[in-house]
């Protein structure tokens, strides 16, 4: 595919390796892009951190401006992660960005900074920048912490979501959602880096309101306990519900089956590639459905420090970007 550098403004919601995939994919094509990166993230070494230094999460803003950036060696720095001693677990950018806090004390400026250093094509926007924690009512209990969401086996489906406190939206994030000609959800945990981004207040109603083309790419792969059976009808609403507003225009979702190596290393765990819903379904939903092959072939690796579980299945960033041109 020829490189076409498009002058649409281009919104991207999430957070993690959803996000880095489709910001990877489209920074080749599209000039003028903001991610808008959720808030509530609280494991690992990002968990750590705040508990530490009571900074906002750098984790997914760290995946973020390394998918955009222009520089090669400097995206590996900030991606490295420490394999021992008493910064085992840790990457250098976790700890750069909240070293920038930190220092001015101020989380955007810090990312604008990091920014400049990674020479990076586009803007990352934090979704809020109150400190937030996760948490959802399943059944009758009351989970906190998006680490403790993430690895919950769900007593009921479709829980309660919100924020604690309740946090104002980043002014910057709801101005950038009103002048984006595309909207992308990107692919990412239904409850924790979706959600947390879509409850924040006045971010639905935004959505809802905006004239973009809003585009959800669905995830690959069912969360075992949470997501069981779900088609790609059955993300896209629960987005909308969480959201307060229903706002999606299309769902583009994989058409693909993964390869037997790719799915032998979920098989233990029971997590089974999401299939589309039926034709009945699908005619009758209000945005439409586009399906497309969009599954890397690759299998990813992690750090051995890295403590937190990873996607072995992900989507491939130029047949991503291939998908979103046409929409364009």
């Amino acid at each position: 595919m020829k490189t076409i550098k498009n002058e649409s403004k281009i919104v991207v919601i999430g957070g993690g390796t959803g996000s880095f995939s489709v910001l990877s994919g489209i920074k080749k094509y599209f000039n003028n892009i903001t991610a808008l990166v959720s808030m509530a993230d609280d494991g690992g070494s990002t968990g750590q951190l705040r508990d530490e230094y009571g900074v906002l999460p750098a984790g997914d803003v760290r995946q973020c401006l390394v998918a955009l950036s222009k520089s090669p060696k400097i995206r590996d720095l900030f991606n490295y992660r420490f394999e021992d001693g008493g910064l085992n677990g840790h990457s250098f950018g976790n700890l750069f960005l909240t070293a920038l806090e930190k220092t001015t004390g101020n989380f955007r400026e810090g990312i604008e900074l990091a920014s400049q250093i990674l020479r990076v094509r586009g803007v990352v926007e934090p979704i809020t920048l109150d400190k937030v924690v996760l948490a959802i009512k399943d059944g009758t209990s009351i989970i906190r912490h998006e680490h403790n969401i993430d690895i919950r086996k769900f007593k009921c489906l479709r829980p309660e979501i919100w924020l604690e406190p309740k946090p104002r939206p980043n002014p910057a994030a709801i101005e950038a959602i009103k002048k984006a000609k595309i909207i992308i959800i990107a692919p990412g945990d239904l409850y924790t880096s979706l959600g947390a981004a879509l409850v924040v207040p006045n971010i639905g109603a935004a959505l809802k309101k905006s004239r973009a083309r809003k585009i959800y790419i669905c995830n690959l792969i069912n969360k075992p306990g949470q997501t069981d059976g779900f088609s790609p009808i059955d993300y896209a609403e629960e987005l909308e519900r969480m959201a307060g507003q229903q706002f999606i225009d299309v769902v583009l979702y994989n058409n693909r089956r993964p390869s037997r190596e790719l799915l032998e290393k979920y098989a233990d765990d029971g997590e089974l590639p999401v299939r589309a819903d039926s034709q009945e379904r699908r005619a009758a939903a209000h945005f439409q459905m586009i399906s497309a092959n969009l599954i890397d072939k690759r299998i990813s690796s992690k750090s051995p420090s890295d403590k937190l579980k990873r996607s072995f299945i992900r989507h491939n960033p130029d047949l991503i970007a291939h998908n979103i041109l046409r929409e364009a």
